[in-house]
């Protein structure tokens, strides 16, 4: 058997690791996920529009982007930066926790920019991917109106897991550069602690989760960066966010902790609990889990304007 044959998901953590920096990401096997079938699959997107774009981000990296708009939605007034997990060492645009969700939020008067950034492989870590999640986010708040139609102050900022840690990280940064924060906030099933099972910076660096937060930040002493770890750091001066964990997700505990925090400091924050749910359900549109949560993504973003 090669290389390529190998399943990687059955390897241990740090393992699957390496064989990503050395193999890249195979090709997703499931049938049905590609924009056609899903436009064939749910007729309610078959007026998205998507445009793909490329951001120049730092140190000379590229951002790889996608425009999704419908000009026959009616119009929320706001627009969404999107950016998918994949527990900071896979994950693309055209995956459905991307590429789904973002025709789902475009048809429903949404226009979102979803955006990739650099995994973290090899010796890439943080801030690398939350440098070009800020990247991809000034270049959206600069060209706002060119994008969606909408004021840089109406676009809202977003993303699940480990996208979801890099939305919250790269927000605190804006606030603590004194830029201006996005509109809103949306994190989905999101990692916000070094150690989201028991959310605290203490950390089993032996353990699956432990191996993967430490391949993120790259070093024991970058575990208490609070830009890498947004619950790390202080909740005041965050904009109003929106919390959605799921029932039956082991990594539930930092979501929820986060949206105490947000209360505590007096941020807005909605936390929603999908019942029957697991973590990573929006990346599997046929999971009956899954709309709901897109539709109270899109409900709350709606009701936020």
């Amino acid at each position: 058997m090669s290389d390529t044959d190998v399943d990687f998901r059955t390897l241990p953590v740090s393992d699957a690791i390496r064989w990503l920096a050395e193999n890249g990401e195979p090709v997703d096997p499931r049938p049905g996920i590609d924009t056609d079938s899903l436009k064939r699959r749910f007729p309610r997107l078959a007026g998205v529009g998507t445009r793909d774009l490329t951001i120049d981000g730092p140190a000379g990296r590229v951002v790889p982007a996608r425009v999704y708009r419908d000009a026959g939605a009616e119009a929320s007034g706001r627009a969404l930066v999107w950016v998918h997990g994949g527990a900071f060492i896979g994950g693309h645009l055209d995956m459905p926790e991307s590429n789904w969700v973002a025709l789902e939020l475009a048809a429903r008067g949404i226009p979102v920019l979803a955006v990739d950034y650099v995994k973290c492989l090899g010796d890439t870590h943080f801030p690398e991917p939350s440098d070009d999640v800020l990247a991809a986010w000034r270049h959206a708040v600069a060209h706002a109106e060119e994008l969606f139609d909408v004021p840089a102050s109406a676009v809202l900022l977003g993303g699940a897991s480990a996208g979801g840690n890099l939305t919250a990280g790269a927000t605190a940064r804006l606030r603590d550069a004194a830029e201006d924060v996005p509109g809103g906030l949306v994190l989905v099933y999101p990692v916000v602690h070094p150690n989201a099972p028991d959310p605290s910076a203490e950390l089993d660096l032996e353990s699956p989760h432990g191996v993967l937060t430490l391949n993120f930040v790259g070093s024991a002493e970058a575990l208490d960066d609070p830009h890498a770890f947004a619950a790390l750091g202080a909740a005041e001066g965050l904009p109003p966010t929106f919390i959605l964990v799921c029932e039956l997700d082991g990594l539930r505990p930092s979501g929820e902790a986060f949206a105490r925090q947000l209360e505590e400091a007096g941020v807005p924050v909605a936390l929603r609990v999908e019942t029957g749910a697991d973590h990573g359900h929006i990346n599997e549109p046929s999971d009956p889990t899954a709309l709901p949560t897109v539709q109270a993504i899109a409900q709350w973003i709606g009701g936020s304007a």
